[in-house]
């Protein structure tokens, strides 16, 4: 597999194994032979383990969640039987600001590796489910719906896909409610993503906007590397401007 399969491997941690380990084994073994030596290897910073614990916690570790973003965005952009150019764009976008134009060069072979093979969704997004962090989670749902949306739209099969993929990661309907509310617009979309209901009192707001802030704040994924707290800023932003508008509507203080 040549060099670029051992950064993949070492960044890839717990997914090495099972059915995401079984799908990008098969895609290296033609793809990246005769790779330079050297070029892209990338070891984790705790070791072989599985994953990374502190404090009593699970961290998903940066390899681990750029896998699952590309394992998951292709069965997302392959959800209404047609890949776009925007869909990819963001993808690249994306990866270029996190990790720089060599690595991006690679992750989008291996996407579009991706997007020809069929798998069972069901199994790979369990699998991520079993050993990434919450928050991390909410994360890969708010690029997914990014990518989804990339053109301007997001079509009603691309959602049902990113729902089940939601409730294979385990992450609850209020929270799958709130990030779609950031994607899908209607009247009741601030409350949405705030997780309540227009008749909520105005102490009831600012509850729920206390605890969401906490949910959404870039630093619960900080130790997926800067560039993951960067982009996560743009859900709590998301969150900040559905609050500010809701207290302008009901003149809050």
């Amino acid at each position: 597999m040549g060099k670029y399969g051992k950064w993949i491997g070492g960044g890839l941690g717990w997914a090495l194994g099972g059915p995401i380990g079984a799908l990008i084994g098969f895609m290296f073994g033609s793809l990246f032979d005769g790779m330079q030596s050297g070029a892209y290897e990338y070891r984790l910073p705790h070791g072989e383990g599985a994953y990374a614990q502190a404090e009593g916690q699970t961290y998903t570790q940066p390899g681990d969640f750029v896998v699952s973003l590309l394992v998951l965005a292709a069965a997302v952009m392959k959800a209404d039987g047609k890949v776009l150019k925007s869909e990819l764009d963001y993808v690249r976008t994306f990866l270029r600001q996190q990790f720089g134009e060599e690595q991006t060069r690679q992750n989008i072979l291996l996407l579009r590796e991706m997007l020809k093979k069929e798998y069972d969704l069901q199994e790979v997004s369990q699998q991520v489910g079993r050993y990434m962090d919450y928050a991390s989670k909410l994360q890969l749902l708010h690029f997914l719906f990014g990518i989804s949306s990339a053109d301007g739209k997001v079509h009603p099969k691309e959602v049902e896909v990113i729902e089940k993929i939601s409730v294979f990661l385990r992450i609850s309907p209020s929270d799958f409610k709130s990030v779609k509310a950031m994607f899908v617009k209607d009247n009741y979309n601030n409350y949405r993503i705030l997780e309540i209901t227009p008749d909520a009192s105005d102490d009831e707001v600012k509850k729920a906007y206390r605890e969401m802030a906490l949910k959404y704040h870039p630093d619960r994924v900080s130790h997926l590397g800067i560039e993951i707290q960067e982009a996560a800023k743009v859900k709590f932003q998301e969150l900040q401007a559905a609050y500010i508008s809701i207290k302008k509507e009901r003149g809050i203080k």
